[in-house]
């Protein structure tokens, strides 16, 4: 009887540990997306201020060119205000952690 309870429990158990492993697989997953959506947004708010700043007190004959070289470069500037965002939250956990 304990025998089979023991078993029982067992694999309970086992059942609970591949669910939470499942769901952690999940939640990496869905963080993944989180980030690039995040990358996406970033782009097109860039892309939306450059556009704005560029069509503001000009005339309609804008050199497409020289606009997307600037989107260009304010998605650069994005990435990499991302890039120093994410290594100082990396340096205050790891300044934490010790």
């Amino acid at each position: 009887q304990n025998e089979k309870e023991l078993h029982d429990l067992l694999k309970q158990q086992e059942e609970k540990m591949l669910q939470i492993i499942d769901k952690s697989g999940e939640v990496t997953i869905l963080k993944e997306e989180v980030s690039q959506l995040k990358r996406s947004l970033q782009r097109a708010e860039s892309e939306a201020r450059v556009l704005w700043e560029e069509m503001r007190g000009q005339e309609p004959k804008v050199d497409a060119t020289y606009v997307q070289e600037r989107v260009l470069l304010w998605q650069e500037m994005d990435k990499l205000r991302f890039l120093l965002l994410e290594k100082e939250n990396e340096k205050l956990l790891l300044r934490d952690k010790y």
